[in-house]
């Protein structure tokens, strides 16, 4: 952050604790609060001037913006214990916030109460405001549930979706969303990877581009957690995987939305992403530099084949590797207009197509090991045709994982669910198996709920 930029926020957060206060002593229409929420709105205009997106953040005692400490906080105590006693630890506002939504914000910050041993209140729904968690180490507790997770990957998307429109309107994604939201999906996956791997086989058809690039920054995340990657270094992967087909923002809709198979020109013009993805990404600040190098290379192959053409390496990036590994993975696993979803262990194969030419072996197995070829989350039907949902993958048998039985032999629900292990020697002294994989729809479960 420059300093121009770090006087202007450290001018926002004075003007966000003077209308928290005014909000505190007047009453609602005393002319003090309405001049203190003007000066806070201008504030907000004059640092959106710089990026599209303001965060502002509790660490500690610390207040932050962008990742940036205000070391000048003595006057914003008073700000930083609101905040952290209604529960707030990250405010996101987006440039063309309105005023009422400002309003709204500090109101809403001024009055809520919070009760001992409750959840945290609900805010309103705000477009152009985001209130949430500052992800910072240890933050997310171990027992988080499912719907904690759930929640985690519904803002991914949205956020996604500020991120790819920012890019399409501004010619550079938002890094400080970008980040932000990574940050959350990096814990997450050191957390409890199985949970966010589950949550990446959600399917929104209607949503293809978002999910898509939070289920590969997750797929990717999941594969690098697994080679011992963590910390900024993991966050860089998941950053450059969110990333990586950023250049689509630049394609003919008509090319990219075509439901049918596109004509040579056409696959010219669709080629032509990972060039301007490459380009995108490095004109872009506060971007690392793994970003625009996975986006120019995803479509590169081992053998020397893919795209672009006439591109050669002597070796492909690791996170490039991960990433077009997770990106082939989940573009075949997803229904869209022109391709039917394929089953898990067709895609595998494919992943394994011509022993390693394409794909680095070693890489894939593991990533066959970390998803199994029936990933956890997904409804099966057993030999004993009893159906069961996926809990955990075991690694040294991808086809046998750890499975929770739902249904039994004759269709109907089990009161109370039990796990088994397939790797195991069930009562008649042989293992049990998986016959094929369920539709969830079909059966009305949510499988996602039973983990």
């Amino acid at each position: 952050m420059t300093a121009a930029r770090q006087q202007l926020a450290d001018e926002l957060l004075r003007r966000f604790a003077a209308a928290l206060r005014a909000g505190q002593l007047y009453s609602k229409n005393h002319p003090i609060i309405a001049r203190n929420l003007e000066l806070l709105v201008s504030g907000i205009q004059q640092l959106h001037e710089h990026a599209p997106s303001i965060v502002i953040g509790i660490v500690g005692d610390e207040i932050i913006v962008d990742d940036v400490p205000i070391t000048k906080a003595d006057a914003l105590g008073g700000l930083a214990r609101r905040l952290k006693q209604i529960s707030i630890e990250r405010i996101t506002i987006d440039r063309g916030a309105t005023r009422e939504e400002i309003a709204t914000l500090v109101d809403t910050v001024t009055t809520v109460e919070v009760k001992a041993g409750s959840e945290p209140p609900a805010f309103p729904a705000l477009k152009h405001v985001r209130v949430g968690r500052v992800t910072v180490e240890d933050r997310i507790e171990t027992d988080a549930d499912m719907a904690t997770f759930r929640r985690l990957y519904k803002q991914a998307v949205s956020v996604a979706e500020t991120v790819w429109e920012s890019a399409k309107q501004e010619g550079q994604p938002d890094p400080t969303a970008a980040r932000t939201m990574i940050d959350g999906l990096a814990q997450a996956v050191s957390q409890n990877r199985t949970a966010l791997l589950a949550l990446a086989t959600l399917k929104d058809y209607d949503n293809y581009t978002f999910t898509h690039m939070v289920n590969v920054s997750i797929l990717t995340m999941g594969q690098a957690r697994a080679l011992g990657i963590d910390g900024s270094l993991l966050r860089e992967f998941g950053l450059a995987a969110l990333m990586h087909d950023i250049g689509k923002v630049k394609t003919p809709l008509e090319v990219l939305n075509k439901p049918g198979r596109l004509t040579d020109e056409e696959f010219v013009v669709m080629r032509r992403h990972v060039v301007d993805g490459a380009e995108i990404l490095r004109a872009t600040p506060d971007i690392p530099t793994l970003a625009p190098t996975v986006a120019f290379e995803h479509h590169l192959r081992l053998d020397g084949t893919g795209y672009p053409f006439g591109v050669q390496r002597s070796a492909l990036n690791l996170g490039t590797m991960l990433c077009s590994i997770a990106d082939v993975f989940d573009a075949m696993r997803s229904q869209r207009k022109y391709q039917a979803a394929q089953p898990t262990d067709r895609i595998l194969e494919v992943l394994k197509h011509e022993d390693g030419a394409q794909f680095d072996r070693h890489l894939v197995r593991r990533f066959v090991q970390l998803v199994g070829i029936y990933p956890a989350g997904n409804l099966v039907k057993l030999k004993t045709g009893e159906t069961a949902v996926v809990t955990r993958v075991y690694a040294p048998d991808p086809h046998r994982p750890r499975v929770k039985v739902v249904m039994d032999r004759a269709g109907a629900r089990v009161d109370s669910p039990y796990e088994v292990n397939l790797w195991e020697l069930n009562e008649e002294g042989y293992p049990n198996a998986i016959t094929a994989p369920v539709d969830s729809s079909t059966v009305g479960i949510d499988p996602l709920a039973l983990l």
